[in-house]
C-alpha cells in the first residue's frame, strides 16, 4: 500500500499458502460472470472435461492454458464467461462401468444401467472438479448447480431440440448404407472416430477358377473370411496377363459361387497376383466399388462381430477364427498358392483400439457432403491460434466423403426423440424444448398424424453419437435457450479451446452444426494446443499407462510451478515432453520471485517525481517497457511461452541481478534523499508490474503478493495490465551494463574477493558515466574511470 511498509511474513513459498488463497477465491466468489455488464464480453467455450477419469498432467497444462486465456482477456478489461461444464455423455462410460461391475449392459434393465453409468460418474465427478479448482481455474462458478452437465435433463434437451429443427428441414434422414462398425462397442462410428494402424498380417494368395476357360486364377487377399460375401473379380485393363479374361466369370473357392470378371483401374498390377475380389465388405475400397459397380452385398458378417450363416459352416465364429478355419479349409483342398507376411494399414476404432468393420443396417444420418463449400468458406472467417492448426481441419473437411451417420446402439448417451407409428410406420416428431426418452415413455401427442391411430407407438431406442451434444457446448455456454436476448447479443462464442487431436470431431462437428442451425462461424477465435508428452518423448495416453498424475507434483511444486512449466516448455500448438528437472526449475524461480518481494517489501511504496529517477531506475523502467511490449504481443497470440519466457528472463537475469544490486546502497540509505526515494519508488514499480504481467500464468503467488504489498481488499485479478511508463530517457546500454557487473564479478572471485571488498580503481566505457554512483556502491570501488577505449580495466587492492 502506498507509504507503508508491509512486510511478507512467510520466509518460503509453500503450495500451502496456495490452498490459502484458493479459499479466499471462493469466499470472494472472484470470478462470478456479470451477465448485465457494460464492458466487452468474451466467451470461452471450455471444453468439458471427460469424467472417465482425473487429469493427467498433459491435461493439466492443457486446462491450465485455457485459464490463462481467460485471466488475459479479464486483464484485458473483458467480461468473461468461462463456465465449467462436466462431459457426461458416451461409450468410454459404458464400458468402463461394464469393466468395473463386470456386467453387459444388454443383460441388465436399461434403467439400472443408466443408474449405475451416474452414479459412477458421479464419483469421477469429484475428483475431477476439485482438480480443476486446485489447478487454479477461474471459471466463473463451481457450485453443483452452476456447473453444466451433458447428461443433465436441460442439456440433452438442447440436443434434441436442434436434432428436430434439422430433422423437420430434411437434413437428418435414414437410410441402410455400410457403415464403420466396432465390434468390441457394438455400435456404428463415425469416420472422424477412426484411426489407422499398420498390422501385421497374412497376404494369402487363393486359387479362384475361370468358368469359361477352366484356368487357375490366383488372388491376394488378407480377407479370406468374406469369400462368401465376394461379388466382383477385377482385373487392371492394361494387364496382359488377364486381357483374355475380361467380362467372363470367375468361380470362388469352397462356396462354388460364380462372379464376374470386371476390368477397373482399382486392380494394381503389380500388388499380389493383381487380381482383386471385391467383397461386402473388407475395407472403404470395397464399399466404394460396391456402389460404383452397383453390386448387391451379402452381409457375412454381423453386428456382433461374427459370421453370419451365409458362411455356412463358419457361423458364429469371430473375423479371427473364421480367417483361420476358412485358411486350413482351402489348404487342405490344395487352394492356397502361397502366404506371405505384409503390413496393412488397418482401419481401428479411436475407443476400443480394435479393428472396425463394415456392416450395413439402417442408420440415421445428418447432412454433411452439402455444407463442405461453405464449412471451408466459414473458416476463413475465423481466425486461429497458432494459425498453422487451421490446416488440420480444412484437410479433414476436405477428406469428407459421406454424411455422418448419428445414431448410436448404446444406452448412456442423449436419446434420438422419435416413435414410430406401428400402424402406419409413420415417424413422429414432438415438439423441441422438452427432454425426450423414447424407450420408456409414450409420444407427446394422442394419435398418429398420418393415420390417426391411437395406439401402437413404439419409441426410437437409439441414442445420439456423443458429438452431437458436444457439438453445441458453444451455444450453451453463451446462454442458448436460456436468455434468447443475451444469446442474440455474445453469439457467436468468442474462442473454441481444445488439442490439436480433436480438430476431426469436436471443432468440426460444431462449426458443421452451428452453421446449419445458423449459417454463420461458430467461433470468432480457435485456439489449438499440442500434445503432453512423457519422459520418453510418447504422448501421454490411459491406454498406454504412461500418464503421470499431476497431485503429487501439485502437493510438492504448487500449481503455480506447473503452470508455470507448462507455459516454459513449448509455444503455443507444439507438443511438450514432462521433465521433473525442469519443473523443479519453475518452483525455483518462484521462490526467486517470492525472495525478491521479501526484499522489496523492506521498503514502503512511494511516489516519486520523474525528475528525481536516476539513470539507473530509467534504465529498469526502460526494460520493463521492452518486457511489457513482448509479454502483451505474447497475450495477443494467446501464446503463453512468450510472456513466460520473458518474465523469467526479465525478472531473474536483469531485475535481480542487476537493478536490485545496483540500488541497494540508495535504498538502504538512512537520509531521506530524492535519490533513496526514487529506488523504493522504482522497485515497487517493476514488482508490481512483473505481477501483474505473470498473473495470467501464476494467478496464487501473484495474488498472494499483490494483496499483502498492494491491495488487501482486492484481487491482482481485477486489476489490468500495466501499459508502458513514460520515462525520460530510453536509451541504455543494457548490454553494457550488464557485462561490466559480470567482469567485476568475475574478477572478484577469480581473486578470492568477497562481493564487498574494496577495489581501489577501475575504468572502463564512458557509456556507463551516468550510472557511476550506483556502480561505485554496488561494487565498492573507491574510483570509477571512465575512457572511450570502452575496456574495463580492475587495479588490484595493495
Amino acid at each position: 500500500m502506498m507509504g507503508q511498509k508491509i512486510l511478507l511474513k512467510e520466509k518460503r513459498w509453500k503450495p500451502k499458502i496456495e490452498e490459502e488463497i484458493l479459499q479466499l477465491w471462493t469466499k470472494e466468489q472472484l470470478y462470478t460472470f456479470e451477465r448485465d455488464t457494460k464492458n466487452p464480453i468474451f466467451s470461452v467455450d471450455t471444453p468439458p472435461p471427460y469424467l472417465s477419469g482425473p487429469f493427467h498432467v498433459g491435461g493439466a497444462i492443457h486446462y491450465a492454458q485455457i485459464d490463462m486465456i481467460a485471466r488475459t482477456k479479464r486483464m484485458e478489461g473483458n467480461e468473461v464467461i468461462f463456465p465449467m461444464g462436466l462431459d457426461r455423455n458416451g461409450l468410454p462410460i459404458e464400458v468402463q462401468v461394464e469393466i468395473a461391475y463386470n456386467i453387459s449392459m444388454h443383460d441388465i434393465p436399461r434403467q439400472k444401467f443408466l443408474e449405475m453409468c451416474a452414479k459412477f460418474l458421479d464419483q469421477n465427478e469429484e475428483l475431477v472438479v476439485a482438480q480443476a479448482q486446485r489447478l487454479g481455474l477461474s471459471c466463473n462458478s463451481f457450485k453443483h448447480d452452476e456447473m453444466y452437465r451433458t447428461d443433465s435433463p436441460e442439456y440433452r434437451a438442447v440436443t434434441q431440440s436442434t436434432f428436430i429443427e434439422l430433422f423437420n428441414k430434411n437434413q437428418i434422414f435414414i437410410d441402410d448404407r455400410p457403415n464403420n462398425w466396432c465390434p468390441e462397442c457394438g455400435t456404428t462410428i463415425a469416420d472422424a472416430e477412426v484411426e489407422y494402424k499398420d498390422i501385421e498380417t497374412t497376404l494369402s494368395t487363393i486359387k479362384f477358377s475361370v468358368k469359361d476357360t477352366n484356368e487357375e486364377l490366383p488372388i491376394a487377399t488378407t480377407r479370406p473370411e468374406l469369400l462368401s460375401a465376394c461379388a466382383a473379380v477385377l482385373v487392371n485393363p492394361e494387364d496382359e496377363r488377364y486381357k483374355h479374361l475380361h467380362n467372363k466369370t470367375a468361380v470362388t473357392p469352397l462356396y462354388e459361387k460364380n462372379v464376374p470378371i470386371i476390368p477397373h483401374h482399382e486392380a494394381r498390377i503389380e500388388f499380389g497376383s493383381g487380381v482383386v475380389m471385391v467383397c461386402s465388405y473388407g475395407d472403404y475400397t470395397d464399399v466404394r466399388l460396391f456402389r460404383d459397380l452397383q453390386l448387391k452385398p451379402i452381409n457375412a458378417l454381423g453386428p456382433d462381430g461374427k459370421l453370419t450363416e451365409v458362411t455356412g459352416p463358419y457361423k458364429g465364429m469371430t473375423v479371427n477364427k473364421a480367417r483361420s478355419a476358412i485358411l486350413k479349409d482351402l489348404s487342405k483342398k490344395d487352394l492356397v498358392i502361397k502366404q506371405d507376411t505384409t503390413i496393412h494399414r488397418t482401419p481401428t476404432c479411436w475407443r476400443s483400439r480394435n479393428p472396425i468393420e463394415f456392416v450395413a443396417m439402417p442408420e440415421y444420418y445428418l447432412k454433411q457432403i452439402p455444407y463442405i463449400d461453405d464449412l471451408l468458406t466459414v473458416t476463413d472467417q475465423m481466425e486461429f491460434f497458432p494459425p498453422k492448426h487451421k490446416q488440420i481441419l480444412i484437410d479433414w473437411i476436405n477428406s469428407v466423403t459421406h454424411d455422418w451417420p448419428i445414431s448410436r446402439r448404446r444406452f448412456y448417451g442423449t436419446e434420438i426423440p422419435l416413435w414410430y407409428c406401428t400402424q402406419c410406420n409413420e415417424t413422429i416428431v414432438p415438439p423441441p424444448g422438452v427432454y425426450y426418452q423414447p424407450w420408456k415413455t409414450p409420444p407427446p401427442t394422442k394419435k398418429c398424424p398420418k393415420c390417426g391411430a391411437t395406439e401402437g407407438f413404439e419409441g426410437e431406442t437409439r441414442t445420439m453419437d456423443t458429438w452431437m451434444d458436444s457439438s453445441i457446448s458453444a451455444l450453451i455456454t453463451i446462454f442458448y435457450s436460456k436468455d434468447n436476448e443475451f444469446f442474440e447479443h455474445a453469439f457467436p462464442a468468442s474462442i473454441r479451446p481444445q488439442g490439436k487431436d480433436i480438430v476431426r470431431t469436436w471443432l468440426y462437428y460444431s462449426i458443421l452444426r452451428i452453421y446449419q442451425l445458423f449459417k454463420a462461424p461458430a467461433f470468432k477465435y480457435i485456439w489449438i494446443s499440442g500434445h503432453g508428452l512423457d519422459e520418453k518423448g510418447e504422448a501421454m495416453s490411459k491406454s498406454r499407462g504412461n500418464t503421470i498424475d499431476p497431485n503429487p507434483i501439485i502437493n510438492q511444486f504448487g500449481a503455480d510451478a506447473l503452470r508455470l512449466w507448462g507455459a516454459l516448455e513449448a509455444s503455443l500448438g507444439s507438443d511438450f515432453r514432462y521433465s521433473e528437472g525442469r519443473l523443479a526449475g519453475a518452483h525455483r524461480f518462484l521462490t526467486k520471485l517470492w525472495n525478491i518481494s521479501r526484499f522489496i517489501s523492506g521498503f514502503p511504496y512511494i511516489n516519486a517525481d520523474k525528475d528525481d529517477l536516476q539513470p539507473t531506475d530509467n534504465w529498469i523502467l526502460t526494460e520493463l517497457n521492452n518486457l511489457i511490449k513482448k509479454s502483451r504481443k505474447g497475450y495477443d497470440k494467446l501464446d503463453f511461452h512468450i510472456p513466460a519466457r520473458e518474465l523469467r528472463t526479465f525478472t531473474w537475469d536483469i531485475f535481480a541481478s542487476h537493478y536490485l544490486e545496483l540500488v541497494k546502497g540508495r535504498a538502504y540509505s538512512e537520509e531521506d534523499t530524492a535519490e533513496r526515494n526514487a529506488a523504493w519508488h522504482t522497485l515497487h514499480s517493476v514488482l508490481h508490474s512483473i505481477l501483474k504481467l505473470l498473473a495470467p500464468i501464476c494467478p496464487y503467488i501473484t495474488d498472494k503478493i499483490h494483496r499483502t504489498l498492494y491491495s488487501p481488499d482486492s484481487s491482482i485479478h481485477k486489476q489490468l495490465f500495466p501499459e508502458p511508463i513514460a520515462i525520460i530517457d530510453q536509451d541504455h546500454p543494457t548490454d553494457t551494463l550488464t557485462q561490466f557487473n559480470a567482469d567485476v564479478w568475475k574478477y572478484k572471485k577469480d581473486h578470492k574477493m568477497s562481493f564487498r571488498e574494496v577495489i581501489p580503481r577501475v575504468t572502463t566505457t564512458k557509456d556507463l558515466q551516468p550510472y557511476a554512483n550506483d556502480l561505485k556502491q554496488m561494487h565498492n570501488i573507491e574510483i570509477l574511470e571512465f575512457t572511450t577505449k570502452g575496456n574495463t580495466q580492475i587495479l588490484p587492492p595493495k
